[in-house]
């Protein structure tokens, strides 16, 4: 809530989107520029309602943040999540939708839970690597 209410009050670091069924939120998004950096955002969380999952509202959510991130010159989104086995649903989530698996943290969260670390390029071919 304290992000929500930053943001309401005029904060640029948090962006929210909501996902309505008619008058009821069903789901949100929240992200926000990553500091120290040219054009890199952060995804902080997309969190659909249990009863709307696989009914392609995170999809939409997801979509739209790219639309308006790209709209704002954003080059790349970056996603952190869990190792745990109850992520493994989210982690598959991002990977078909074109994030890929840049790091891992071991034991960041806590023994045995680790950080992974997820890129999309906005389509500025960022994250190309070359060799010399």
């Amino acid at each position: 809530m304290e992000l929500l209410d930053a943001s309401l009050a005029g904060d640029e670091d948090y962006h929210f989107l909501g996902a309505y069924d008619t008058t009821e939120l069903v789901g949100y998004a929240c992200w926000g520029p990553t500091p120290g950096t040219v054009g890199t955002a952060d995804l902080y969380w997309i969190v659909v309602d249990p009863r709307r999952q696989q009914q392609g509202v995170g999809t939409q959510l997801l979509g739209a943040v790219e639309a308006r991130l790209r709209a704002q010159g954003a080059r790349m989104v970056v996603v952190e999540t869990s190792s745990r086995s109850d992520y493994t649903a989210t982690r598959a989530f991002y990977e078909r939708r074109g994030y890929a698996r840049a790091a891992t943290i071991p034991a960041y969260y806590a023994p045995g839970d680790d950080l992974v670390i997820y890129l999309k390029d906005l389509g500025h071919g960022v994250l190309a690597r070359t060799t010399p």
